[in-house]
């Protein structure tokens, strides 16, 4: 795992990209907004790159195929890519459940540092059951679980069991980003 903060060419260091990653019911989007707010960086929601027509689809209960999810991962990769570009820094909440779609986020931001969010099958189905005016329902926990490729050790980031508050979590998460 890389360790190295991206440096500026006057040598100075640049606010992280941060990719908070897992599946539904985890707390991504809380999470990356509390760490957004403690690292004074832009924040986003990756769900609001869908396209209408893949949130009709997965508010129907079905799961998106990797040809309906590369452009919404383009769209996500550009986003971080112009922040990292600009030296601002961002946190943005997205699933990016497998290997191949990080490397897309990867492709377009190759400072970017995953910290995945992880949780147990019934406190993942208890939190989605909870909430309300999500496009995703509790019936595809199970396909997004079988999906799910953890980090592997080559990729920057780390992993966070969610079973704390989100505040908690976020200072976790600002603990294990290199220094900036």
């Amino acid at each position: 795992m890389e360790e190295s903060t991206p440096v500026t060419p006057g040598g100075e260091r640049r606010a992280p990209c941060v990719v908070v990653i897992g599946v539904s019911g985890t707390g991504k989007t809380t999470v990356a907004g509390l760490l957004a707010e403690r690292l004074r960086v832009p924040f986003a929601d990756a769900d609001d790159f869908h396209r209408p027509a893949d949130i009709a689809r997965m508010a129907a209960g079905v799961p998106l195929d990797d040809t309906a999810r590369r452009p919404w991962l383009e769209a996500v990769g550009r986003w971080l890519h112009e922040r990292d570009e600009a030296g601002t820094g961002c946190v943005i909440a997205c699933s990016a459940l497998r290997r191949r779609y990080r490397d897309i986020l990867r492709a377009a931001c190759p400072g970017a540092f995953f910290l995945h969010l992880t949780a147990g099958h019934d406190l993942l189905a208890e939190r989605i059951g909870r909430r309300s005016g999500h496009f995703m329902p509790e019936s595809l926990l199970d396909s997004q679980l079988a999906t799910l490729e953890p980090l592997e050790p080559d990729e920057r980031g780390a992993t966070l069991y969610v079973g704390q508050a989100p505040e908690a979590i976020a200072d976790a998460a600002a603990e294990l980003l290199p220094p900036g």
